[in-house]
């Protein structure tokens, strides 16, 4: 009897072991996908260069060309426009994972991926991976600028990392969308052209830059209800200080729900292909 009751125990020690492996294959798999990006990456600094000049050309415009211009009750303008540029720069940065997956579909890497007796989740995940370890790289650049160009976090440190942290979840996130537009579009150029208005009508039609109440009520309308502002909103609240708890759910929501949604797409697209 105590035979014959030991074995569904020795079944379930089983299955969890097997799924314990099968885990651990997973994310090895999806640690070297992410390096292999990684090293690309480092082989093309341009493209790094460039991801990185562009939000710093926006600070220093913004700060010295048309902040003079623009008055923000309560606060100074550089305080108020780095929250909004670090959204900017993530969200322009999630373009690079559309155009790198796109790349790799033209060159027939993904197809070679997919022969590969390597977990799936492992080939999106890597890619989003390392492409959250660059987003994480042009920040820590963007706040070193932001604080030459004159940025105090009135809030303290505690409050500016944790903005951070939302800016970076966001970032990684929406690079699952761009994941699937990338497996999609076998054309980088095309991949990019279709991303790039995409966040320019999100990352211009929020507060990344300017009061909301300083547009028409129609845009207000559209650019309070969606992403990049209310990370904006969220990030000012835990960086000026005041009631943050509200905004930081709201982004927090916005970021899980589009990773789920996001993830779910990519992985379905990437599971069809070669069918």
């Amino acid at each position: 009897m105590s035979t014959i009751a030991a074995a569904p125990r020795q079944v379930a020690a089983s299955r969890v072991a097997a799924a314990s492996s099968g885990v651990a294959s997973a994310l090895s798999d999806t640690a070297d996908v992410a390096w292999r990006n990684l090293l690309t990456q480092l082989r093309t600094p341009q493209a790094l260069m460039f991801a990185t000049i562009q939000p710093v050309i926006f600070v220093l415009l913004f700060r010295y060309a048309f902040g003079g211009a623009i008055h923000v009750p309560g606060t100074n303008y550089v305080d108020f426009l780095m929250p909004g540029i670090f959204a900017q720069t993530v969200a322009f940065g999630a373009v690079g994972t559309a155009v790198g997956l796109s790349g790799d579909l033209r060159t027939g890497i993904l197809v070679r991926f997919r022969t590969l007796p390597m977990a799936r989740i492992a080939v999106l995940g890597g890619r989003t991976v390392a492409d959250l370890a660059r987003n994480l790289l042009v920040v820590a650049v963007m706040t070193g600028v932001g604080f030459a160009a004159g940025f105090r976090s009135p809030h303290g440190a505690g409050g500016l990392l944790a903005a951070l942290g939302l800016v970076v979840a966001f970032g990684y996130a929406i690079s699952w969308g761009f994941a699937s537009l990338g497996l999609r579009v076998s054309d980088p150029e095309a991949a990019q052209a279709a991303a790039v208005p995409v966040m320019f009508l999100l990352v211009f039609t929020s507060a990344a830059f300017v009061p909301a109440t300083a547009m028409p009520g129609w845009l207000q309308a559209f650019g309070t209800h969606q992403p990049v502002d209310a990370l904006v909103n969220a990030e000012r609240a835990l960086i000026l200080g005041g009631p943050a708890a509200h905004d930081v759910l709201i982004s927090l929501a916005w970021s899980g729900g589009l990773l789920v949604v996001f993830a779910l797409l990519a992985a379905r697209t990437y599971a069809r292909m070669g069918r």
